[in-house]
């Protein structure tokens, strides 16, 4: 009899760096450790899988302004205490670096190698005007649906 992996499912609502750097450094363990992990992304959480740059696609207004005010990809992202104007992203950068810690972009990128389903809200991407161009290649697109389908069968549920 084939034995099942352990799974683990963590939505990422938040849209700030030290807890998009959590949910990536414990999705990246829990494969390491042969898990099955699922990132569902939603509302802000969204942006860490953003494009760095600005993609030409058409929108409404509302639309538009949602998509100005919000981070284009994880290197935009804000600290969620301790911003201070962003000094606070630059400096925990910098303690990362000089600690051999990868940064949230070489994180998700790790996940991908690694099997990590990073899942994209679609509802949320409807509601925030987010178009399939404007993220990252090597998503799935998904309702709550499918993560709770997930995380029924997961052991491990985090939400953050």
């Amino acid at each position: 009899m084939e034995e099942q992996k352990e799974k683990t499912t963590i939505v990422l609502f938040s849209g700030d760096l030290d807890k998009a750097i959590a949910a990536f450094i414990i999705a990246n363990g829990a494969a390491a450790y042969d898990h099955e992990v699922t990132i569902f992304h939603t509302f802000w959480g969204l942006n860490a899988l953003r494009k760095d740059e600005q993609v030409p696609v058409k929108k409404g207004l509302l639309e538009k302004a949602f998509g100005f005010m919000m981070p284009h990809g994880p290197e935009k992202f804000g600290l969620s205490k301790m911003n201070f104007a962003g000094m606070g992203p630059k400096m925990i950068k910098h303690v990362m670096k000089k600690h051999n810690v990868l940064s949230l972009p070489q994180l998700i990128e790790m996940a991908q190698e690694q099997g990590v389903k990073l899942v994209a809200c679609t509802m949320t991407m409807d509601l925030l005007g987010l178009q399939k161009e404007e993220l990252i290649d090597g998503l799935d697109y998904a309702g709550v649906a499918a993560y709770l389908g997930d995380a029924n069968e997961a052991k491990v549920n985090l939400f953050i």
